[in-house]
């Protein structure tokens, strides 16, 4: 049997595929400031420590969770602080889309890219499968694998189609996506840049083990800014289901890939 036709990459979108320092976390920073009466603007270490903790995948829910969280500190009590979700999701969106149609005011569109066309098309050179499974919504995640990649119809799962991470569901269904009923991927690696992310390939391992799970972890730009920060992130990753953790998406190469002894067995 050649073990690589049996091979797919499933890409995480934000800090893996593009750099989301600029925007979606900045987004993030504007709203929890904006909701706090300017009170407070989380730092990135901040944001960092909150998406540790694996279950803040939704920038929505992060933004709400850090507002709750510094009016608690200011001695409020959770229950009684009135927020409007539906208006911290409307804030975001206005900071993150731009209110002109061709979003040249929103942060999405200065985005740099982490990953060219070419590289996936060395995937599929040798052989091994590519899709996407993201906690963007659809609109955003498309805007930068068909808009800005130039992507024809990819593979994807993106928010609104499952459960946000950990909860594996959407990474099944990237690969029934891929398999499209064809043979089974038994080889399948999740690329992420979060705790959530690799704890989504944790409970998609015990909850089918008749595939290979491999999670790998990326480094996000914004934590590449001094070693110690690189050191503390790739220790958490790994710690979370890591098998190993790059400094950008590319460096998972076929070779380094098919190098893998586990892959040999």
């Amino acid at each position: 049997m050649n073990k690589q036709k049996n091979i797919v990459v499933v890409f995480d979108i934000d800090g893996v595929i593009r750099d989301v320092s600029g925007s979606y976390r900045r987004a993030l920073a504007d709203t929890v400031e904006h909701f706090t009466n300017q009170a407070y603007r989380p730092s990135d270490v901040d944001i960092d420590n909150l998406k540790s903790e694996g279950i803040w995948n939704n920038d929505w829910d992060g933004s709400q969770e850090l507002i709750y969280r510094h009016f608690v500190g200011q001695g409020m009590v959770r229950e009684e602080i009135e927020l409007n979700y539906e208006e911290i999701v409307t804030y975001f969106q206005a900071r993150y889309w731009g209110t002109d149609v061709n979003h040249e005011n929103g942060y999405i569109f200065y985005e740099p890219l982490l990953l060219q066309p070419t590289y996936l098309e060395l995937l599929t050179q040798a052989d091994i499968g590519w899709g996407f499974f993201s906690g963007a919504s659809r609109n955003s995640a498309n805007y930068i694998l068909e808009k800005r990649l130039g992507l024809k119809s990819p593979f994807l799962i993106a928010m609104e189609d499952a459960p946000g991470k950990p909860d594996p569901t959407g990474l099944f269904s990237t690969i029934s996506l891929l398999e499209n009923g064809g043979d089974k991927k038994e080889i399948v690696i999740y690329v992420g840049d979060t705790v959530a992310d690799m704890h989504t390939v944790v409970k998609a391992r015990d909850l089918d083990n008749s595939r290979t799970w491999i999670g790998v972890g990326v480094l996000p730009p914004h934590v590449q800014t001094t070693l110690e920060r690189q050191n503390a992130y790739t220790e958490a990753l790994i710690k979370a289901g890591a098998k190993v953790v790059f400094s950008n998406v590319q460096e998972l190469t076929p070779s380094e890939i098919f190098g893998w002894e586990l892959l040999t067995k």
